[in-house]
Order: C-alpha cells, then structure tokens, then sequence
C-alpha cells in the first residue's frame, strides 16, 4: 500500500509565531474597548515575539517555508490590522471616511509589503531592508500612543497623526533603503565607541522612555525617506551570485523565518523520480 503522506511542521518556532499573532489579537479587542495603552503594549510584545520566532528558527535550525507564510499572516494581523483599528479608534475616527481610509491605506500598504518580500526575486544588500520593515512601522504607531498619553496629547483629530499614517504606509511600499543591522557582528571585536554610543542611547531612552521611542523610531522612518528621495532612481548594490543553499527551484529565496520539515516519505519519492 502506498505510504501516507504528511507534513510536519517544527512546534517551537511556530508556537512563538503563534504567540505574535495571539497579542495582535489582544491588541484589537482592547482597542475595540477603548484601552488604548494596553492595545499598544500588546503590539511590541507581538514585535518581540516576531524577532524571538526567526532567532529561534536559525539557532535550532528548523527553518521552512511553511514557517515564512505563516509569519507573514500572524505579522498581517500583529502589524497591519491591529496598528490601523488602533490609529482609527484612537486617533483618526473624528476625520470620518479620510479617517478610515487613512487606516485602510496602512493595513494595505502593510499587506503589499509583506507579499512583495516573499515573492522577491532579486537579493538585495543583506544590511539594507527594501522600504520601512511593517514590525518598524506597527512600533512607530505603538509608541505615539504612549508618548501622547506620557505628554498628555489630545490625539483625536490630530492632523500630525493622520499624515503619519499615510507616510507610514508609502515608506513601506517604497524602494528606500532602510539599514538593518543585520551586516553587524556584536560577537566581534568593535571600536570602544561602539560602547559608548551603546551606553548613551540607554541613557537618552532611560529619561523618558515612551517619549524617546517614538522620537527614535519616527526619526529612523523620516530620515530613511529623506535618504531615499536623495538617492531617487539608484539602484542598490547586489551580490554578484547568489548561493546555491539560499536559492529555490524556482530561482526565488529562501527566507530565513522558515519552520516547516516535509515528511521523509515524500522527499525519498521525489528523489526517485528525479532519478528516473
């Protein structure tokens, strides 16, 4: 009789992916509820989750493509849905139709990005992220909700927000070049400024943390738009050959968030027919 087929898929990467998409939700129900604080410390603890899940992936190597997809859902409702019900709610809602549409732009302009990371063809620089990243964007909107509380800001039909919200969505479908980090090696020796810039930073987010968050990430999305504008119509720098472990038969990447194994039975068979 022929063999069953199945799939098995790595439990601990995707439960933290789980676990992202479980406090996007929370993040809706309370803003449903008007508790907007709570709404937004619910959204960075759906970012730190997403960065747990990938880290988790590499390090016990159980990476798969199954697992890109679903993060990419789970990032959808973490960063796209909850971000926008909570601006609308919190902020916009006063605008009427502009209001909601501004939201809509985001979520959309959320969607576009993650389908456009996982059907990317070409390789871009490793250090760079092609448009503002949507977890950055999700935080951006997260920590304006808690510096306005931390200032006692009145958000409601607050025109700075509204623009916000459409900036937020275009920098995240467009070509600029957001630095990632990722070319950074801390388990390397670096210059001793490195530490002192560390040291600083803690201090400056120490004074006043909900404040200085959203300084430092709204100043990481203008100024990453500002660069982009300046460079208009420049091509980044690829790699002149892509590695064969990193690419696909169908010539697309392999991501790194991947945590899916096939099931032996069906790898032996395709290896056969390859063969034959």
């Amino acid at each position: 009789m022929r063999p069953r087929r199945g799939m098995h898929i790595y439990v601990l990467p995707n439960l933290l992916t789980t676990a992202n998409m479980f406090f996007g939700f929370f993040a809706i129900i309370y803003s449903i509820n008007g508790n907007f604080i709570w709404a937004a410390y619910a959204i960075v603890a759906a970012a730190i989750f997403d960065l747990l899940d990938g880290r988790v992936a590499r390090l016990t190597r159980s990476t798969s493509k199954f697992g890109a997809e679903y993060d990419s859902l789970c990032d959808l409702v973490s960063f796209g849905m909850a971000p926008s019900l909570l601006l609308f709610l919190w902020a916009l809602e006063p605008f009427g139709r502009l209001g909601w549409l501004a939201s809509f732009f985001f979520v959309a302009c959320g969607a576009l990005r993650l389908a456009r990371f996982n059907v990317q063809v070409s390789v871009i620089e490793k250090g760079y992220f092609q448009g503002l990243p949507i977890p950055m964007a999700a935080g951006i909107v997260a920590s304006s909700v808690l510096a306005f509380h931390e200032l006692e800001i009145d958000a409601s039909r607050n025109y700075g927000l509204l623009a916000m919200t459409f900036l937020l969505g275009f920098v995240m479908v467009s070509n600029f070049r957001y630095r990632s980090f990722k070319d950074v090696d801390l388990r390397q020796r670096l210059p001793f400024t490195y530490l002192v810039l560390g040291v600083f930073l803690f201090a400056v987010i120490a004074m006043r943390p909900e404040v200085m968050l959203f300084v430092l990430f709204m100043s990481y999305a203008v100024l990453g738009a500002i660069v982009g504008f300046l460079r208009l119509g420049k091509e980044p720098k690829r790699p002149l050959f892509m590695p064969p472990e990193l690419s696909t038969a169908d010539g697309s990447l392999e991501e790194d968030d991947l945590h899916e194994e096939i099931d032996e039975d069906e790898e032996l068979e395709k290896r056969g027919e390859n063969e034959k």
